[in-house]
């Protein structure tokens, strides 16, 4: 399976690929950007681009990751989806965003193209993400896309960097899709 590539008003999503490393750099490797990650910043771009080849080496029916490339210029981050569970018809999307692009809304406009295609290209029943309590920039995404929170915080979920984070379950429905 080849993930398919979007274009939306402003944006591109298109495969990500090895040479997105200076870009997605500009997220993976700014620890503030990364605050909410389930990983730490990657040291240098040489770290960046060794995570998106161990992307690159999962079958897409597992993991598939976008890069996210405004139109007119700039690479702005990436959406993906993972944790795949085909008998449930259930899946997990993750998102980051670079610094210079915050609170433009660019990940709304992708996260919709991703959630269609998860529900219709990929026959998906539920979509999951984990956001911890403090992520309100993730939590405002997900409520704006339609998920529901549906649980409280679940207790050291994450071990990132030697520290548990407790995260918060938020889901969607193809039934309560809006798409």
């Amino acid at each position: 399976m080849t993930l398919p590539i979007f274009e939306t008003r402003r944006l591109l999503l298109r495969p990500i690929e090895e040479s997105d490393a200076p870009g997605l750099h500009a997220a993976y490797g700014d620890p503030e950007a990364m605050r909410f990650w389930d990983a730490p910043p990657s040291v240098d771009m040489a770290e960046t681009a060794s995570r998106i080849r161990q992307t690159l080496a999962v079958e897409r029916r597992w993991h598939g990751m976008w890069a996210v490339v405004v139109r007119s210029g700039g690479f702005a981050g990436m959406i993906n989806y993972h944790n795949v569970d085909p008998r449930n018809r259930r899946l997990a999307l993750g998102w980051i965003v670079v610094p210079a692009f915050w609170h433009q809304g660019l990940m709304t406009e992708a996260a919709e193209v991703v959630l269609a295609h998860c529900f219709s290209a990929m026959d998906m029943h539920r979509i999951e993400a984990l956001i911890e309590p403090e992520n309100t920039a993730s939590r405002g995404l997900a409520t704006r896309l339609g998920f529901t929170q549906e649980s409280d915080v679940m207790r050291d979920r994450l071990l990132v960097d030697g520290q548990y984070r407790g995260v918060l379950m938020y889901s969607l429905l193809k039934a309560d899709w809006a798409g």
